[in-house]
């Protein structure tokens, strides 16, 4: 780890889908989170199930790869490729599969209960509320919300953004530390393929520029976070958002842009 990665432990992760089994990467301990958590589980032929208690966090489950059963007190639901499953606050969980499986696992600490609930990619692929395409040419992307208006949740916002290949997301530049705090981690981003990733609050001068490959996560708890992908090859990342305010700030889509970057009314062109 070299000078900038030091100064910045707390704010990237590195290749969080090296291991087999649960691992858990990232939580307030070890980050710049107050509330975010994010692991990951990868089932091999070797690792073929993992048990574990969500206890004061709720969770959000997304599968990125292969498919598995999660089973929550007792109920099994079976889940494909990009579909996710909400979980509450106090639940005793497994998550198995036949075959090989990735999924990313993102949790917050809540007061309230909700019920468990699947979310089927299948339907938020046609619903224009949950996907959908975003930004003019060389920012162009598809934003996908699996966990959002859709589900009862106290803090918990989750999707994945996959760009068009060496376009710019998160763009115009914007922030929301008011009410939310966000993760972003990098997924189905084979080699060679990478992205360069900003944070700032100083906009003439960012605190953080970094490289991202599959694999990386990286905290953002304030700060404008643009990012964009090198040519011929897209960029493609979960986002993991948590309300400060349970229910209150959970809201999707209500960011502060950078005024700078703020189109201007026609008139004034």
């Amino acid at each position: 780890m070299n000078a900038t990665e030091t100064k910045h432990a707390t704010q990237i992760f590195r290749k969080t889908n090296s291991q087999a089994g649960r691992h858990i990467a990232v939580t307030p301990a070890n980050s710049t989170n107050r509330h975010l958590c994010y692991s990951r589980i990868i089932l091999t032929d070797s690792v073929q199930s993992v048990v574990f208690h969500t206890g004061e966090q709720e969770a959000g489950l997304i599968v990125l790869n292969g498919s598995a059963m999660v089973s929550v007190e007792g109920q099994h639901h079976d889940l494909r490729k990009l579909d996710g499953i909400y979980i509450p606050r106090d639940a005793s969980v497994q998550v198995s599969s036949d075959g090989v499986a990735d999924i990313a696992e993102f949790s917050a600490a809540v007061s309230g209960r909700n019920p468990v609930q699947v979310v089927r990619y299948g339907e938020v692929s046609v619903d224009p509320s949950l996907r959908f395409t975003v930004g003019a040419a060389s920012q162009q992307r598809q934003v996908s919300v699996i966990i959002g208006k859709n589900v009862q949740a106290n803090r918990l916002l989750l999707g994945f953004t996959v760009s068009d290949p060496g376009n710019w997301t998160s763009w115009p530049p914007h922030e929301h530390a008011k009410m939310l705090e966000e993760m972003y981690v990098f997924f189905d981003m084979p080699e060679p393929a990478y992205g360069i990733q900003l944070i700032y609050n100083d906009t003439e001068y960012p605190e953080l520029v970094t490289v991202v490959r599959d694999g990386d996560a990286v905290a953002i708890p304030s700060g404008y976070h643009p990012n964009v992908s090198v040519p011929g090859h897209r960029i493609t990342f979960l986002w993991a958002l948590a309300a400060h305010r349970e229910h209150e700030d959970r809201q999707y889509g209500v960011v502060n842009v950078q005024p700078a970057f703020i189109p201007k009314p026609a008139a004034e062109l």
